[in-house]
C-alpha cells in the first residue's frame, strides 16, 4: 500500500481547488519521482469528512478503541496486541468455516485454500505474544488490576475457534449468558459438525472406513480419537505420497502444529509475567494452559505417523 504524501493540499484558487490538474509546482516531487512515475499519488481525490481508505478499513474506529484504564504506559501495548489477537481469532474462523463448509461439498481445492491462508494467519496471530512474552511480574502487575474480572478465557471469538477444532463443552457458553449476540454464535457454533469432523464425513464419502457412530455422534460434545479413524489415516500415509488425501492430512498438520504452538506460546508468556497465580477471571491460569498444551489438534493424524 503506498503511503499518501504529507504536504497539504493545493490552495484555494490553484488548479487542484478548482478540479484541474495538479501540477509539479503544486505538489512537491522527490528526487526519486519523475514526471512519468506511474504511482504518484493523486492528491485531487478528497473529501472534507473521509477518504476512500477510511471507508473501506474503517481506520478511525480502530484506532480509537483503545481506553487504558491504568496510568502505566504498557498497559497500551497488552491492550493493542489483545485486540489484534482479536482480529485474527476473527479471520481464522472464517476461514476454518470456509474449508468446512467445502469439505461438506467435496470441494477439496476451496478447503485447502483456506487452510493454506489461515497458516499465515496463525502464525501472524502466534508472533503477538513477542510484545508481551518478556513481561515481567512487576510490568505485569502495574495493570494488572485494570483488568478486573477480564480474563482470554472470556473470548466468545477464540471459543469459536476451539469448537471448530472440536474442543467442544457446553460449559463454555456460561460466561457469554449475558451477551445475547455472542451467546447465539456461540450456542450455533456448538451445535455444528466442526472442522475435524467435515474431514471424516469427506473421507467416508470418499469410500473410507469411518465408523458409524464417528459419522453420527452429536457434535455437541468434545472430539474423542478413535482408533478406526488413526487406521484410516496410516492407509491414506501408507499410499501415494501424491495423493491429495495425504496433502490434506499434512495442511491439518500445520494448521495443528501451528494451534499447539500458540497454546505454548501462551503458557510461556504466562508463566513470565504471573507463575502460578490464578488468572484474571478466576481461571485456573497456568494450570488450566498447561492442560490444553498437552492436547493435540486432529489427534488421529499424529498417531497415525506410528503405524505407516
Amino acid at each position: 500500500m503506498s503511503q499518501l504524501s504529507p504536504h497539504s493540499p493545493a490552495e484555494s484558487g490553484s488548479p487542484a481547488a478548482s478540479g484541474g490538474t495538479v501540477s509539479r509546482e503544486t505538489v512537491p516531487v522527490s528526487r526519486e519521482t519523475t514526471s512519468d512515475a506511474p504511482f504518484a499519488p493523486d492528491l485531487s481525490i478528497g473529501s472534507t469528512t473521509t477518504t476512500p481508505y477510511e471507508d473501506y478499513v474503517k481506520a478511525s474506529v480502530l484506532t480509537h478503541l483503545q481506553q487504558p484504564l491504568s496510568d502505566d504506559p504498557g498497559e497500551m501495548a497488552f491492550l493493542v496486541t489483545t485486540q489484534v489477537m482479536e482480529l485474527w481469532f476473527t479471520v481464522i474462523v472464517h476461514e476454518w468455516t470456509t474449508a468446512a463448509e467445502a469439505l461438506r461439498r467435496d470441494e477439496l481445492p476451496v478447503a485447502m485454500d483456506a487452510l493454506r491462508r489461515s497458516m499465515y494467519e496463525l502464525e501472524a496471530l502466534n508472533a503477538s505474544w513477542k510484545p508481551l512474552a518478556r513481561l515481567t511480574p512487576e510490568q505485569f502487575n502495574a495493570y494488572r488490576d485494570a483488568l478486573g474480572e477480564g480474563s482470554g478465557f472470556q473470548s466468545a471469538m477464540y471459543r469459536r475457534l476451539e469448537f471448530l477444532l472440536g474442543e467442544k463443552s457446553a460449559s463454555m457458553l456460561v460466561p457469554h449468558r449475558g451477551a445475547p449476540r455472542e451467546y447465539a454464535e456461540l450456542e450455533k457454533a456448538l451445535q455444528e459438525p466442526s472442522l475435524w469432523d467435515e474431514v471424516l464425513r469427506l473421507l467416508a464419502h470418499r469410500g473410507y472406513a469411518i465408523p458409524e457412530a464417528v459419522l453420527q455422534r452429536d457434535p455437541a460434545l468434545r472430539y474423542e480419537p478413535d482408533p478406526a479413524v488413526e487406521a484410516v489415516w496410516a492407509e491414506i500415509y501408507a499410499g501415494p505420497q501424491e495423493s491429495e488425501l495425504v496433502r490434506l492430512g499434512e495442511a491439518l498438520t500445520d494448521v495443528g502444529e501451528l494451534v499447539w504452538r500458540w497454546r505454548n506460546d501462551h503458557l510461556v508468556a504466562t508463566r513470565r509475567a504471573m507463575g502460578s497465580k490464578m488468572g484474571t477471571g478466576g481461571s485456573a491460569g497456568v494450570a488450566w494452559l498447561e492442560k490444553r498444551a498437552r492436547k493435540n489438534v486432529f489427534p488421529e493424524l499424529w498417531t497415525a505417523r506410528s503405524h505407516v
